[in-house]
């Protein structure tokens, strides 16, 4: 299967991170990419770059040999394929479906059979990284796939992303994703607990997160999430917003539920997106929440 030319890549799904993903793909001219979204605008895009447009979800998978899905969470991709459009009951002898949304391990599971009844073959490859990095193509993929279908869509997935990591079996990338959110989640509300802490006793918060970079306390959080967004306030729409925080955090708390563990910290984290949520700030960017630490105070 590893000597198989991928001829044609499907995308479905032209977010905020799957447009510009999707653009990347044609850039080698390795490969023909066809696209498909339920909005028109980022098709028409992608149309004056050379990515086909497909009129829909069925008619993409008819016409690539590897199909991608970028969508917003397990609720959209397990509609998709198990819903009215049974979109899994179109996969054929041979085909690679890679599920690059962040979805439940257990779905993934389910999908990779469903797959392997119809002779095709499955993984999930969730994404890390910013919006630019899917700009740039150096996003970091984490790959739950056997490991003759790793060999069979990295070539492709290099093109998305600068790291590409072979996780495990399908579920496996969901898994490391998931987890790497919640820990990501958790550090951003100790960063915004410390620069707002620091403040109200009189300390620059900028001098305080330039001090932490050279201390115990650095972490890519502190050089992205905190200088970047928690410093000067500026919490984008069109980010990785706090509504999407919550769902990926959902699916950390639904293991650990499933596993009884008791998962504290990742219990006060889904709280604290709540409460966001209530005060309005769904839509923002999640570090947001340091919003509401300066209310509490």
């Amino acid at each position: 299967m590893a000597q198989k030319k991928i001829q044609t890549v499907g995308f479905i799904g032209l977010g905020v991170m799957g447009e510009p993903m999707c653009r990347n793909l044609i850039v080698p001219e390795a490969w023909r990419v066809i696209a498909y979204d339920r909005m028109p605008e980022p098709l028409a895009r992608l149309r004056d770059q050379g990515v086909d447009a497909a009129s829909s979800a069925k008619v993409l998978c008819e016409r690539a040999d590897m199909v991608i899905t970028c969508l917003p969470g397990g609720v959209e991709v397990r509609d998709l394929m198990f819903g009215a459009e049974k979109l899994v009951n179109q996969l054929r002898e041979g085909q690679i479906l890679v599920d690059m949304s962040t979805s439940p391990p257990s779905l993934m599971r389910e999908l990779a059979e469903a797959a392997k009844n119809q002779g095709a073959h499955f993984a999930d490859a969730p994404i890390a990284r910013t919006r630019a990095a899917a700009a740039d193509g150096t996003l970091a993929i984490m790959v739950g796939a056997e490991e003759r279908v790793f060999e069979a869509i990295h070539p492709v997935l290099a093109v998305l992303g600068s790291d590409i990591i072979h996780c495990g079996a399908p579920g496996a990338g969901q898994v490391v994703k998931i987890m790497n959110n919640m820990v990501l989640f958790q550090t951003v509300q100790a960063l915004a607990e410390a620069v707002t802490l620091a403040e109200g006793a009189g300390v620059d918060g900028k001098a305080l997160f330039e001090t932490m970079t050279k201390g115990s306390g650095d972490s890519f959080a502190l050089r992205n999430h905190a200088m970047k967004s928690l410093l000067p306030e500026n919490y984008p729409e069109k980010a990785f917003a706090v509504d999407y925080a919550a769902k990926d955090l959902a699916y950390a708390l639904d293991m650990a539920a499933e596993q009884g563990v008791a998962a504290p910290g990742a219990a006060n984290m889904a709280r604290q997106f709540e409460a966001a949520i209530a005060e309005g700030y769904g839509n923002a960017y999640f570090p947001v929440i340091r919003r509401l630490l300066q209310k509490s105070s």
